[in-house]
């Protein structure tokens, strides 16, 4: 499953991404926004992608690495995952190396995977949680015209807020 934008290609992670997938959930600016246990080697990482493959298989997350055209090397990461049990609504994740932002590359590719989860996948909204002190992401999520949902929590993470956006929103 690979998505192509101006300037990016979105493709599926695979055992060859090991160092970039290590270097990117690892990377500590992009970690203090998010709860999770980092790889610590390429074998870590290794079991991650393993893992990512398994769940892609069972249809479980739609997972793509981020890269620019005629470069290999993934910059960050982006998925469709936790859907709904009638599969009409998707939650969004996404993680971009540092030195790659202001550039306007995870709006990219964000636009790619919205457009995908609501023409291909026929998604009725799209949910996306993020931490309270994290502005860039916020910033994205309302230029994307997510809306805050004021009224809901994250039970797993009471830091986090969380953004919707449903098919009719789509710009």
């Amino acid at each position: 499953m690979k998505l192509e934008t101006e300037r990016l290609i979105l493709r599926e992670i695979n055992e060859s991404h090991t160092e970039d997938i290590l270097r990117i959930r690892s990377n500590e600016l992009i970690n203090q926004y998010v709860k999770r246990k980092s790889p610590a080697s390429n074998y870590e990482a290794l079991e991650f992608i393993l893992h990512i493959k398994r769940k892609t298989q069972n249809k479980e997350i739609l997972f793509w690495g981020i890269s620019y055209k005629g470069q290999q090397n993934l910059i960050g990461t982006i998925c469709l995952w936790n859907f709904s049990e009638d599969r009409k609504t998707a939650e969004v994740g996404y993680e971009l190396l540092p030195e790659h932002h202001k550039k306007g590359i995870m709006s990219e590719a964000l636009q790619s995977v919205l457009h995908f989860g609501f023409n291909a996948l026929h998604l009725q909204e799209i949910l996306a949680f993020t931490h309270k002190c994290n502005e860039g992401s916020q910033s994205l999520l309302l230029k994307h015209n997510f809306l805050l949902e004021e009224y809901r929590t994250d039970e797993k993470n009471p830091d986090n807020l969380i953004f919707s956006l449903k098919n009719n929103q789509l710009v």
